[in-house]
């Protein structure tokens, strides 16, 4: 059974070591030296050496480096291909030729600064290997290959690498040497400040998928502490976002459709709506768009899945970009109101099918704004773009608040939030009468997945800032109306799950009124005690819950089974459009009953088709 000796060290105040050496006689070997007069550590074995120095890595021999791969970072094409590819494994002298075959050389020594390797690798933890053994090839090259073949496919997809599991890491990797007497010698690097970062946003995000004010003060405190720069910081909260469980299910989900969408060359009108059904979803789990985007930006660049004919929305956004705000001298000061129009309701479809190519035209129009600019134009350019950059922040801002109210739970909307909807709201109405409800809210109301009480709110909001307009409310008043919303939807959610967790499948032993009561007390008796209500709950809200678990446990055992047997569609929107239940619990009880039953989730998916 092979053994193993480990050394723990700094290297400063910032980088931390781990060297792992491992084999079945690795307590008879003499493996380092340390130079004290120059800090420096030497790790060595016949044609191998590595120092570890103040400012880097040194290395000569054969080995490599490798990390797991941090979300949104490019990866090769291959690796991105196959989703079970988690870890970038770099092997010394290794290149890819014009075919993108890997060639290897005898040219394997080097040495990298801890900056290089915590910006092109992991930015917490990277790990640093080579071998002895005396059945490798004398050649560099035919033994950076040999150990490639043999280490390179479970390094590549070990998990233990991302969760730094060295015990696990180790009996993978050297039992795969196939050679008693080999030695296997492992370093690894932490970078103690990205690690305390990335630690920090955790605690914070992982509470309620939200970085307060005060949160944000103390990571920016931490980073300016530690000298972190923003794209780190921006990398390491990307990727930390990613690996919350409940984001990552339904990002990884979006990113296999993507991955099947380029095997086919295109993005079929059923692959549309299953995006469409995740990005609604990350909305309402509070998922950042971030993620989604950078995906997009991996799987699409380079590939051609859409129709090559610009779409007429893109066309407008680039006639009024280049032919009106750049080209004709009286619209480079200003933009009449519609176009104004035409670009926000372009910026909205763009929004709608995932394109990004308004976004680059708006970037374009940036760059061309400050070169004609420097190159002597009138400053007043600059005036007129702002004007466009103005509006279409505008729209960002109000649709992502409208979005958050309508589809989240829990949504605190301040009375400071509602003066900047209601400047938002005169801004878009003097485009024209009726703008903002056509932008915001009337598509809103036409969404499947919007629920009850997202429709409630959202219904408060417009009547509330109406109202407000013709002098027959205040701010104080809407916001009185929003947070009681807001409350009742607390007690709802509540009462739900603890109901629902008593007599779920088994609510026929409830029916009474008795019965009924008594499970009322039992339930509030249990909230109060755990200090989640203070007051009695209304009764027309306990009604409601126990008539919503009825209608839940009827369409799972009654109708799902019959809609599944028939691929009757109608019935199950029918059913959808009359008992008011949530679209999003009503697709997790779907999947639920298809994985339990070890049913094809494609046929789900042809079942749901249309919807989005």
């Amino acid at each position: 059974m092979h053994k193993d000796i480990r050394l723990h060290g700094m290297m400063g105040d910032q980088t931390e070591y781990f060297v792992m050496v491992v084999g079945n006689d690795a307590y008879q070997r003499y493996f380092f030296n340390i130079v004290q007069e120059e800090d420096r550590l030497r790790i060595f074995s016949p044609g191998n050496e590595m120092i570890i120095a103040p400012e880097g890595i040194s290395c000569q021999g054969n080995g490599g480096n490798f990390c797991e791969y941090m979300f949104g970072v490019d990866q090769p094409s291959s690796d991105i291909a196959k989703p079970e590819i988690i870890n970038r494994l770099v092997m010394y002298g290794a290149r890819s030729d014009a075919e993108g075959a890997v060639r290897f050389s005898d040219r394997t020594s080097g040495s990298e600064t801890y900056d290089n390797i915590f910006f092109e690798g992991n930015a917490v933890c990277n790990y640093f290997f080579f071998v002895h053994s005396n059945l490798l090839s004398r050649k560099l090259k035919s033994q950076q290959e040999e150990l490639v073949k043999r280490l390179g496919k479970n390094i590549k997809r070990s998990e233990a690498v991302g969760d730094e599991r060295d015990d696990v890491l180790i009996s993978e990797l050297f039992p795969l040497l196939g050679d008693d007497s080999a030695q296997l010698f492992v370093v690894k690097l932490i970078n103690r400040y990205h690690r305390d970062y990335r630690n920090l946003f955790r605690s914070f995000y992982y509470k309620n998928k939200k970085i307060s004010d005060e949160d944000f003060g103390r990571l920016v405190a931490l980073a300016t502490r530690y000298k972190i720069d923003r794209y780190q910081q921006e990398r390491i909260r990307i990727d930390a976002m990613y690996r919350n469980p409940a984001n990552k299910r339904i990002v990884d989900e979006y990113r296999n459709i993507l991955l099947a969408c380029n095997a086919k060359g295109e993005i079929s009108a059923l692959d549309n709506a299953r995006l469409t059904r995740l990005k609604t979803l990350s909305v309402r789990n509070k998922i950042p768009g971030a993620l989604f985007y950078t995906l997009d930006e991996m799987l699409k660049r380079g590939r051609n899945l859409k129709h090559n004919q610009e779409q007429d929305y893109i066309a407008a956004t680039r006639e009024i970009l280049e032919g009106i705000f750049f080209r004709e001298i009286q619209i480079e000061s200003q933009i009449d109101r519609n176009d104004m129009l035409k670009l926000i309701q372009a910026k909205k479809t763009a929004m709608e099918s995932r394109d990004h190519s308004f976004d680059q035209l708006m970037l374009d129009a940036s760059k061309e704004c400050d070169e004609k600019i420097r190159d002597g134009a009138d400053s007043s350019l600059l005036d007129g773009f702002s004007y466009v950059i103005t509006y279409l922040d505008r729209f960002d801002s109000v649709s992502n608040l409208i979005s958050q109210l309508a589809f989240m739970e829990n949504v605190k909307i301040n009375e400071e939030m509602l003066r900047g909807l209601l400047e938002h709201k005169a801004a878009f109405d003097n485009l024209h009468d009726g703008c903002f409800n056509e932008l915001f809210i009337r598509d809103l109301f036409g969404n499947a997945y919007l629920g009850g009480f997202g429709r409630r709110k959202a219904k408060a909001l417009m009547d509330g800032l109406v109202a407000i307009e013709a002098r027959g409310a205040s701010i104080e008043e809407l916001h009185q109306t929003l947070t009681a919303i807001d409350q009742e939807e607390r007690i709802s959610i509540v009462l739900l799950e603890h109901v629902r967790d008593r007599i779920r499948n088994f609510y026929s032993k409830f029916t009474t009124k008795a019965d009924q009561d008594a499970l009322r007390r039992e339930v509030v008796e249990e909230l109060k005690t755990k200090k989640l209500v203070s007051a009695d709950i209304p009764d027309h809200l306990f009604d409601e819950t126990i008539f919503t678990i009825m209608k839940e446990a009827m369409y799972l055992h009654s109708l799902l089974p019959q809609i599944v047997s028939e691929r009757n569609v109608g019935l199950r929107e029918d059913f959808l459009e009359n008992s008011g239940l949530d679209r999003f619990y009503v697709e997790e009880l779907e999947r639920e009953y298809y994985e339990k039953n070890g049913l094809d989730i494609e046929e789900l998916y042809h079942i749901r088709k249309g919807l989005s």
